[in-house]
């Protein structure tokens, strides 16, 4: 630390009213005053030795060097003067300079690390006054420049420094207030004007200070906010009545010295933490935060943190404590558990004035601390002994359920329960999972169990959780169980050993020959059961078993060469069945391999072949094919009979290789034909067979490329009977089906026609009333068959006319429309239903032209006792008639609803 220097560098002033006692420093002078204002210089600090409303404080500073040193301030005379923290002095009362001499004030800085300690002394002593009224007002005077006499050259001293005005925030009154007097020396000689500019005066926020022009008082007209604006720079200036300044503009700093009007507000009313049970004292669980809207310079807006209420209080009133200047919440004492009180809510005040409550505004949130769950609680199982059974070779079945308690949080790692077998399962034919749902542990069979080895199971089974255990916790004996499972005897299957059995066997056995047997066991060895054969599957049908003592015979010759031996291999399946209750069954296998022998004599392929009529020269290649193996096949012999002297005169063999031979014409030429020509083929077995083969050769003319060229190859070569036969059945279903398809078309024709009326629609006397274009003569004109109408059905069929023929008399006005097909009434007496059909299929008719025929009239006539048609606009006629049903007869009958319906227009 470098020196407590003993130099003042401002003057601070701050209210005695009671309501600003923590206000701090309201104002700093470095210049003068006049009329009751002291004068201070840059150097020394002066008290006025008069009683003033406004007691004076001055502020002091220390300097660490920038060590970061943290100095707690006292004073000597603490019922007169306070230090804050910032060195600021603040005097407790005005003071009377004539009831004693000034007395040295000792301000004493400690460390609060190292407790080293430093001092000072302040002196007070009286400032001298200028004369001036005793109430007059603060007076500003504009610094007036000076000249050297000694020199040529004129030195302007530099002008003084305006200290801040300050003026308290929320200041009731009344309005507008004096704040200071602005005066100019050169008013003593002519008149002077004086204005203020700047944000607050004539800039906005506009009219809060305003300034009399001919006397300088600056008066400010409503109260402050220091939330609102902190601060305001205004400029003073001084003119004559000309407008010409006659000084310079001076800056007059206003500030709004802050109180206590704020209350601190936290960022949230409700705060959430956790913390882990059986946490440690000084554990950190969260920090709560508040803010105040006041100066946090000052001790307005500097906050404390507190605890008001704890609940629940148990186990301790105080478990919980708070840093009450960064509202860290910590664990104050141990004992937190999660089973006993799971959550806490503390009440957390925020006090402002340093948490002097006697001053200070607070305010309050809630803290609720939610205590996380650790492992600190074993499963314990419910039992020692479970118990549970099984049947014999069952898996995947649940023997026994195993259920436990644990006190920690449900569905978490602590509270999850993993099973392990530690005992009594060497060969591991069980496993215990965990039941999501309920936690309990399920003894599962994973692998069979055989009765007739182990008929009992006594497991040791141990419960964890998935997280281990709290270091300070040690398993309980209750985490350790036993299970004891008893194994069902039930009837096993037989089962063949072995299986499949394999046998060699050489083929052309014949019929009940002794193959071999082929028996099961049964593993129920402590219950007395017989067991039966069966054939379950024997595809060539060649072999039968005995069902009691299991003894494979033949029923038909074995033949290798047959489809249903594969590789040389035969398999046939037997069934072996016990009189166990439910009865139980095995199968086997029975694998024969079979051996070949020379059973099969060979034969020419292919069987037909094509030579030409002169052979240039010219063979045709056959090869020999016999179903043996080796050496009972080839290498073969060729050979053409010597009984058949025409072949030998004609045709020649050669042998090629051990199974191909060349046949081809001895003469030079042989007339176009089909020949059979016997071929002898000879095989190598031990016991050789042969065998006849006949060739069929065409003889044809053949071109230069040796091609046959007849007709007769075509038809040799083209398609057979058979395919004939095919294609001509094929041809005559075709024509069979088109048959049926016409008959279904003229007999579908045929019933359409008949749902109809077989009359010409102008004709049709059951819808005539939409067809009619003239109304006719009079009633008496139209000589109708009113049964026509009744039974439309009776109409004969030679009344009839033929569809389009119309009188002569018509006037055809538009093109005869096209109406769709309308079904018939579904009681043909019934004429109201069939018009009422009729209409329906009218109004629905796309194609219809868009008016009624009913309204189409050419000729009235004469003589009609029904009158004129004219009568319907007579308001005397149908006056009372309601028309309105007109509205329910479709689109065509529409204008004639509006015309005569209720509506007045």
């Amino acid at each position: 630390l470098c020196s407590f220097p003993d130099a003042l560098h401002a003057f601070t002033t701050k209210q005695s009213d009671p309501r600003a006692a923590n206000v701090g420093p309201t104002l700093r002078l470095p210049w003068f005053f006049k009329e009751h204002v002291p004068y201070l210089s840059n150097e020394h600090t002066h008290i006025q030795p008069n009683k003033i409303p406004l007691p004076f404080c001055p502020p002091v500073k220390f300097i660490d060097c920038d060590r970061g040193v943290q100095v707690r301030f006292q004073c000597s005379k603490p019922a007169d003067f306070r230090v804050e923290m910032d060195g600021v002095v603040h005097a407790l009362h005005s003071f009377n300079p004539t009831t004693a001499l000034p007395s040295p004030v000792v301000i004493t800085a400690q460390d609060e690390t190292t407790k080293e300690r430093w001092q000072t002394e302040r002196l007070r002593r009286p400032l001298p006054l200028r004369a001036s009224a005793p109430d007059g007002p603060l007076e500003i005077v504009f610094p007036r420049r000076h000249a050297d006499s000694g020199s040529a050259l004129s030195r302007v001293k530099r002008d003084w420094v305006i200290p801040p005005i300050n003026v308290p925030e929320n200041a009731r009154g009344p309005f507008p207030q004096l704040l200071v007097t602005i005066r100019s020396d050169h008013d003593k000689h002519r008149s002077l004007r004086y204005s203020v500019t700047g944000p607050g005066a004539d800039q906005p926020p506009t009219g809060i200070f305003f300034i009399n022009p001919v006397s300088g008082e600056l008066s400010v007209s409503q109260p402050l906010d220091r939330e609102h604006i902190p601060n305001f720079h205004l400029r003073a200036h001084a003119v004559d009545l000309n407008g010409n300044q006659v000084e310079n503009p001076i800056d007059i700093v206003i500030n709004v010295i802050d109180m206590n009007d704020n209350r601190p507000e936290f960022v949230h009313q409700m705060w959430n933490g956790t913390v882990p049970e059986g946490s440690k004292p000084g554990t950190s669980v969260m920090t709560v935060t508040a803010i105040d809207k006041d100066d946090p310079k000052t001790q307005n807006g500097q906050l404390r943190y507190k605890i008001l209420s704890q609940t629940p209080e148990n186990p301790n009133p105080s478990m919980f404590t708070i840093n009450n200047k960064t509202g860290n919440i910590i664990t104050m004492a141990a004992g937190l558990d999660r089973e006993k009180v799971p959550q806490y809510t503390l009440i957390i005040q925020a006090t402002d004035m340093e948490g002097t409550q006697l001053y200070g505004l607070s305010n309050t949130a809630t803290a609720v601390i939610r205590v996380t769950d650790i492992n600190d609680n074993p499963p314990e199982f419910t039992s020692d002994m479970f118990y549970g059974e099984v049947p014999e070779n069952r898996v995947n079945v649940i023997v026994a359920n195993l259920t436990v308690t644990d006190k920690d949080q449900p569905n978490t790692p602590a509270w999850n329960a993993v099973y392990k077998i530690t005992g009594g399962d060497p060969t591991g034919r069980f496993s215990v999972p965990t039941d999501p749902m309920t936690n309990e542990g399920l003894v599962t069979v994973v692998k069979p169990i055989d009765y007739e080895i182990s008929r009992t199971f006594v497991l040791t089974v141990v419960a964890a959780n998935e997280v281990p255990l709290d270091q300070n916790i040690h398993r309980s004996r209750q985490s350790t169980a036993t299970v004891s499972i008893k194994v069902i005897d039930v009837n096993e299957s037989p089962y063949f050993d072995p299986n499949p059995k394999n046998i060699r066997l050489e083929e052309g056995m014949v019929t009940d020959s002794m193959l071999t047997t082929f028996t099961a066991q049964d593993p129920d060895r402590f219950m007395q059961q017989s067991i039966r054969y069966s054939k379950l599957y024997d595809p060539a049908g060649w072999l039968r078993i005995d069902p009691g003592n299991g003894r494979v015979t033949t029923m038909a010759v074995l033949d290798r060469e047959s489809p249903y031996v594969s590789n040389n291999m035969y398999n046939a399946t037997f069934l072996a069945t016990d009189n166990g209750s439910p009865p139980a069954s095995g199968t086997g296998t029975l694998q024969i391999f079979l051996l070949d022998i020379n059973d099969n004599a060979p034969y020419v392929f292919p069987s037909e072949a094509e030579v030409c009529e002169k052979p240039e020269p010219n063979g045709i290649n056959i090869t020999a094919v016999d179903p043996d193996l080796s050496p009972n096949a080839g290498p073969f012999a060729f050979d053409l009979p010597d009984r058949q002297p025409d072949v030998t005169r004609n045709w020649t063999i050669t042998r090629l290789s051990g199974d191909v031979a060349q046949l081809s014409l001895r003469i030079g030429f042989l007339e176009s034909g089909v020949y059979e020509i016997p071929i002898v083929i000879t095989d190598s077995g031990n016991l050789p067979m042969f065998n006849t083969s006949y060739l069929r050769v065409k003889v044809c003319q053949c071109d230069h490329n040796g091609d046959c060229t007849d007709r007769q190859h075509i038809v040799a070569a083209g398609l057979g009977t058979g395919a004939i036969i095919a294609i001509l059945l094929c041809i005559i279903v075709l024509l069979i089906l088109v048959l049926l398809f016409v008959v279904w078309m003229k007999r579908r024709d045929k019933e359409r026609q008949a749902k109809q009326l077989l009359i010409d629609p102008e004709d049709d006397v059951r819808d005539n009333i939409l067809k009619y274009d003239e109304e006719g003569g009079g009633e008496e004109d139209q000589d109708y068959d009113l049964s026509q109408l009744q039974q439309p059905d009776t109409m004969e069929p030679e009344a009839i006319k033929p569809v389009g023929i119309r009188r002569l008399d018509e006037r055809p006005l538009h093109p005869e429309p096209q109406y769709p097909v309308r079904s018939a009434a579904p009681h043909p007496g019934d004429i109201g239903d069939f018009i009422h059909e009729g209409l329906k299929a009218a109004d629905n008719d796309p194609t219809a032209p868009p008016y009624d025929s009913l309204l189409v009239f050419d000729y009235e006539g004469s003589g009609s006792t029904a009158g004129s048609l004219s009568s319907i606009n007579s308001s005397s006629s149908g006056g009372d008639q309601d028309y309105d049903y007109l509205n329910d007869w479709g689109p065509r009958f529409r204008k004639l609803a509006d015309m005569y319906g209720g509506n007045d227009e």
